[in-house]
């Protein structure tokens, strides 16, 4: 006798500060608000990209030859047709599926927020996301996630008892980071896309979910390369705090370090001039992947912590 189909049970995290697999798991209901798939309605940030928005299933053109008995006289090439005096027919061949790679960050400097919901577990919950619409739409879907300790990959698939155990991973990572979490060298933002140029992606569609603060402009033209044979979608979770400093923490003579040097916040020009150089970052790093995603038409998406990412992602992204 088979055995029943037992959906998971929480774990009983607090849901604010990690997602547990359960949760990752029940997202699956969300996914019919939301399509990374062509032919969205009128009003979607990604409407109007011509006849597709990612690469996907469709016809490709293969081969120019010439008319047979029975062929559709729909796909005849009136141009070569006239120029050679002889009926031509384009061919084309249907394309079955989709590769999607959900790229998600999981690092130390994403165990941050100053509202409701930490970064790391937007990034999860986006990434658990997508991943189940791709399935629902039949594509094949593999998950990239970057932890303090390793880059963990898992191959493409269309099941979903493999995808499954690709969140069994991110779930994990997300576990394991705290306030002592540090990374490791392994994981920088270069080693990371170093990993994914070693996989020869093309003709795949790729979502990076980060906060994109270790991005530097060598990464940006390394992903500029990636976008010539794939299509990549950036999304950046953002805190506000990691924009704008309130005034009020001149009393409180906050300290804040990157790991190596410290800066004491006890005085209005000191929170002034901190906030101006983080709004700076954040202004370059936005201008930046806006540019990056214009190559394609496609949308910069950018999340926040305030518990509303979910609707958020739908939203921009598109309702069907």
């Amino acid at each position: 006798m088979a055995k029943p189909n037992i959906a998971p049970q929480p774990a009983g995290l607090d849901s604010r500060i990690y997602c547990d697999y359960a949760r990752l798991v029940r997202l699956q209901s969300q996914i019919n608000t939301f399509s990374l798939l062509p032919h969205l309605k009128a009003g979607s940030v990604l409407s109007g990209r011509h006849n597709s928005l990612f690469r996907g299933r469709g016809l490709n053109f293969e081969e120019l030859r010439h008319y047979q008995m029975g062929d559709d006289i729909r796909n005849l090439d009136w141009k070569v047709t006239l120029r050679t005096g002889k009926p031509h027919v384009r061919s084309y061949t249907e394309e079955k599926d989709r590769n999607v790679i959900i790229c998600v960050d999981q690092r130390s400097q994403m165990f941050f927020s100053s509202t409701q919901v930490m970064k790391s577990v937007v990034a999860a919950e986006i990434a658990a996301m997508c991943g189940w619409r791709v399935l629902k739409d039949g594509d094949r879907v593999g998950v990239v996630v970057a932890s303090a300790e390793k880059v963990y990959h898992s191959k493409s698939q269309r099941s979903q008892h493999a995808y499954m155990a690709q969140l069994k991973v991110l779930a994990s990572a997300n576990q394991q980071l705290n306030v002592d979490s540090t990374n490791s060298g392994k994981v920088s933002f270069s080693l990371w896309l170093e990993q994914l140029k070693r996989m020869n992606l093309s003709q795949s569609t790729l979502v990076f979910i980060t906060d994109w603060r270790d991005c530097e402009e060598q990464h940006l033209d390394l992903l500029k390369q990636f976008q010539m044979h794939n299509d990549v979608l950036a999304v950046m979770v953002n805190d506000p705090l990691e924009q704008t400093l309130p005034n009020e923490l001149a009393k409180s003579n906050w300290v804040v370090g990157d790991g190596q040097y410290q800066l004491t916040l006890d005085s209005k020009d000191k929170i002034a001039n901190a906030s101006a150089s983080l709004a700076e970052r954040s202004q370059v790093a936005r201008q930046s992947l806006t540019r990056l995603m214009a190559l394609k038409s496609l949308p910069f998406i950018e999340l926040d912590t305030s518990g509303s990412h979910i609707s958020q992602f739908q939203r921009l992204v598109g309702r069907q």
